[in-house]
C-alpha cells in the first residue's frame, strides 16, 4: 500500500481544521498509509526583516530535512509550483504509486520554504496563486489527495 507522509510547519489550533484532518485521515486510510508530521514554528517578530526570515525559513527547513524519508518521492507545496486538475493530480499519484513506494508532501510555515528544499523536492505544486493560511492548505491537500484515490479507482465523488 502507498504510504503518504505529509511534513507541515506548526499547529493546527482550531478544532474545525482538526476535525476536517481526521475525517480525511480516516477516509484515506482505505486508499493508503497516512502519516502526517508536525513540526513547531518558529515565531515571526513583530520587526521582521530579510535576515530574520531568512533564519526562520532555515530553522524550518533544517527541521523538515530530519524527516523527509529516503526514496520518497517529494513535492512541496509553494506559490511558484505547478497547477494541477483535479484529474492531473490523480494521474499523478497514479503515476507515483505505480513507480514508489511513499510520497512526501512538505507544508511550509507562514514565510514560506527556502530554496534549499525546494530545489531538494522532485516537484513544486501550487493549489491557487491566492494565499491561504497553511493550517487550511492542509485540509485542502488532504482532500485532493482523497479525491485523487476516488477518482483513480472509479468511485463516485461530488465534483
Amino acid at each position: 500500500m502507498l504510504k503518504i507522509n505529509i511534513i507541515c510547519i506548526g499547529k493546527i489550533k482550531e478544532n474545525y481544521l482538526k476535525d476536517a484532518i481526521n475525517e480525511y485521515s480516516k477516509r484515506l486510510s482505505k486508499y493508503c498509509v497516512l502519516s502526517i508530521t508536525e513540526l513547531p514554528d518558529k515565531s515571526i517578530p513583530e520587526k521582521l526583516n530579510d535576515t530574520i526570515e531568512t533564519q526562520i525559513k532555515d530553522y524550518e527547513s533544517e527541521e523538515i530535512l530530519s524527516h523527509i524519508l529516503k526514496n520518497s518521492y517529494t513535492i512541496c507545496l509553494d506559490l511558484t509550483g505547478k497547477n494541477y486538475s483535479s484529474e492531473e493530480f490523480a494521474d499523478k499519484i497514479l503515476n507515483l504509486q505505480n513507480t514508489n513506494s511513499s510520497i512526501t508532501f512538505i507544508i511550509g510555515g507562514s514565510l514560506g520554504l527556502n530554496e534549499k528544499i525546494k530545489n531538494l523536492c522532485d516537484e513544486k505544486i501550487c493549489f491557487s496563486k491566492m494565499t491561504f493560511p497553511h493550517q487550511l492548505i492542509r485540509v485542502f491537500l488532504l482532500e485532493q489527495i482523497f479525491r485523487a484515490f476516488k477518482i483513480n479507482n472509479n468511485e463516485k465523488y461530488h465534483h
